[in-house]
């Protein structure tokens, strides 16, 4: 499993001309699913996820998570993070998970995003998004399942 963070000021998803979801301060969260991801990592993912102190506090040191902020989190379904982009020039997507098993893990990591307290909004899961953001920092965290081990 694979996930950007965006620490932003703001985010929203449209499909087809439709928000389908904005959040204020908050994360923006790119996620992708790969073959042989386990639920265990998704509901990891969401507790680090959750917890991961990268807002400033008053002494202006990223010491808050976004729970201790009462920040949203939006969740964008991104299957490109699985791209193999080291032979050719055109990226090969073979390692993320199949639609079905992308989708099932993709509503997995939100729903256990909530069980966290946090409010989660969603895009759409292989639709074609417009994402909208106001990077706050810029803050950008890379979180690769294969780093935990």
């Amino acid at each position: 499993m694979r996930a950007i963070l965006q620490r932003v000021r703001e985010a929203s998803v449209t499909v087809n001309g439709t928000v389908t979801g904005t959040i204020e301060h908050g994360l923006l969260v790119l996620i992708c699913a790969e073959h042989g991801d386990s639920d265990e990592e998704a509901q990891y993912f969401a507790r680090k996820i959750s917890k991961m102190r990268i807002f400033t506090d008053p002494a202006e040191k990223m010491n808050l998570s976004v729970q201790d902020i009462g920040g949203e989190v939006l969740v964008v379904s991104q299957f490109t993070l699985a791209a193999n982009w080291k032979k050719g020039n055109r990226p090969g997507f073979s390692a993320a998970a199949t639609p079905s098993e992308g989708e099932r893990l993709y509503e997995l990591l939100c729903k256990s995003l909530q069980n966290e307290g946090l409010v989660v909004k969603k895009g759409v899961f292989g639709a074609h998004m417009d994402v909208r953001l106001l990077n706050d920092g810029p803050v950008t965290i890379i979180m690769d399942s294969k780093d935990s081990a």
